[in-house]
């Protein structure tokens, strides 16, 4: 399971390290090899075996001359370009010479022609110039070189692996240069660094991979660090297991509290995602005038019918679901999805949690209550775990204190706008400190919070925090957040604690809308129909 950390983290851990004897040059030759093991992985068989490496005066470029040594040693033709002097008898550039590699250097090379030559030359290219240590904007002569590079990297188009992290990426804020060129790959070591996994980088990164540097698992900087980067070894370890001889009982039973007459497919998505995910039984309890339509494209469910006005789930629905509750078969339970914000569907929720609702007070003094307090005990009530999603979350916000009514740790699934109204905050805000405000309010509210968007954020009460680091255009479309919010109850209701579910909820998703991307062959045609379907296939990756 890979580690997010900051600057300040990594440097702390290399440190002890390198204070136990693991030493920064074991590291960097861990490092290399790991990056080169990757590079032959990925290139060795659909390339000519060609890399130019741009090698810095860090360690980055130490990290890429040793990989190029290795490359060397399997057969690559290597060439190194130090964009920065390194001294002339530096150990790693002979090793590089030993093997056949050619040397180039900027410092002899003012208008960079030999490396406007040696780019078409080479099919791989190893970013290594800037590395963890990097604040845009950059400085010259070295932010006209990388200007250069750049254009010769959309022109010749080579297969750009970054060393650690694509040059010019702030590893703290996720701030880039405008020089920074992005990587099909990124091999990064030891763990992910924190800026790396949130916009702009992410972008930047192509797909992500972690190197083990060899550091000592019982460092005690290690016990400073809760946040991570889910992986599919971590997610495989989240789902619950599924025994032979199981019923539908051991897979739990997820209530989806959803719809209304503008937004009937809501239900179908995120009850359908629970069923995809591993639920045993999944009831939808929707607006009566939704049940015809729903019915026939979903057989699988079963169905609790709740009163409406005009389509939308009436105040009074809030008594039929704690009558449900009371039966004590939900494990989970989804509120939100195409719910619409209409004034009696904002009095369900309240009535649901609170007992009451606005439209129970009087509006002037002496005046009686408009309608009779709920006729449906809240007495004996075992609350299931909960997700809020969609429009719930901005009628949850209407209550006052709603984080103190809502049971929980309950699972929250803003996108930037709704974690606005949630917060306060304006979405720049939100959106510049992505990872930060997520921490916060999940501290503050006491649940979990997964803040969507590029690089999802799944914050827990506790201090423990996951990056999904996906960014595709795949997921932005209408419904893909039901899926989400229904594959977080499914997990749920199989009895997987919140953050958990939440985490592996993100990451099925995530992975599912690029795989509904490489099956159409495109990212513009993937509707969240096309995400619900491809669950099957990334739990069946997992599963292995």
């Amino acid at each position: 399971m890979p580690a997010l950390v900051t600057v300040e983290q990594m440097r702390a851990l290399e440190a002890q390290s390198n204070e136990r004897g693991w030493t920064y040059q074991d590291m960097m030759e861990a490092a290399g090899r790991g990056l080169a093991r990757w590079v032959h992985d990925l290139y060795g068989e659909t390339t000519s075996r060609t890399v130019l490496g741009l090698v810095g005066s860090g360690n980055n470029g130490g990290d890429t001359l040793v990989a190029l040594d290795y490359l060397a040693r399997w057969g690559w033709e290597v060439t190194a370009y130090l964009v920065r002097p390194r001294p002339e008898d530096d150990p790693l550039l002979e090793r590089v010479r030993s093997r056949g590699g050619d040397i180039l250097r900027a410092e002899a090379d003012p208008e960079a022609r030999l490396l406007q030559e040696a780019l078409p030359a080479h099919e791989v290219l190893l970013d290594g110039i800037l590395g963890t240590g990097a604040r845009p904007p950059l400085r010259e002569p070295l932010a006209s070189l990388m200007a250069r590079v750049k254009t010769w990297v959309e022109a010749f188009r080579p297969r750009v692996v970054a060393v650690d992290v694509p040059s010019g990426v702030d590893c703290d804020t996720g701030a880039v240069a405008e020089q920074t060129f992005p990587a099909e790959h990124t091999v990064t070591m030891a763990a992910v660094k924190i800026g790396m996994v949130q916009p702009p980088a992410l972008t930047y990164l192509g797909d992500l991979h972690v190197v083990d540097i060899g550091l000592p698992q019982d460092l005690p900087a290690w016990q400073d660090i809760h946040r991570e980067v889910p992986d599919e070894a971590r997610v495989q370890a989240v789902l619950p297991p599924r025994p032979r001889d199981a019923h539908k009982g051991t897979f739990g039973t997820a209530l989806v509290v959803a719809g209304s007459v503008n937004f009937t497919g809501a239900a179908w998505l995120a009850g359908k995602a629970a069923y995809r995910v591993g639920a045993g039984l999944v009831t939808l309890a929707v607006p009566g005038p939704l049940h015809a339509a729903l019915a026939g494209v979903l057989p699988e469910a079963t169905w609790l019918l709740l009163p409406h006005d005009l389509g939308v789930i009436a105040e009074v629905a809030a008594d039929v679901v704690i009558e449900h509750l009371q039966q004590g078969r939900v494990t989970a339970m989804l509120l939100g999805p195409g719910f619409g914000l209409e004034r009696t569907t904002q009095h369900f929720l309240e009535r649901l949690l609170t007992g009451t609702s606005s439209s129970q007070r009087p509006r002037k003094a002496g005046f009686v209550v408009e309608e009779a307090p709920s006729r449906a005990s809240r007495e004996g009530i075992s609350w299931p775990p909960i997700v809020v999603d969609a429009d719930g979350l901005k009628l949850l916000a209407r209550i006052d204190e709603w984080w103190r009514v809502l049971p929980g740790p309950a699972v929250l699934t803003p996108h930037p706008g709704e974690m606005a109204v949630l917060t306060g905050l304006s979405t720049k805000e939100i959106q510049s400190r992505r990872i930060a405000v997520a921490e916060e309010h999940a501290r503050r509210w006491g649940h979990v919070v997964v803040l969507k968007g590029a690089g999802t954020v799944v914050a827990a009460p506790d201090g423990r925090t996951a990056v999904v680091p996906v960014a595709t255009p795949a997921l932005a479309r209408a419904g893909t957040g039901d899926v989400l919010a229904g594959a977080i109850t499914g997990l749920l209701a199989q009895r997987v604690p919140p953050y958990e579910a939440a985490l592996a909820g993100v990451w099925l998703h995530a992975h599912a809308g690029l795989a509904a991307a490489e099956r159409l062959g495109t990212t513009a045609s993937v509707l969240a129909g096309d995400v619900l379907e491809s669950l099957p296939e990334v739990l069946s990756m997992v599963e292995g």
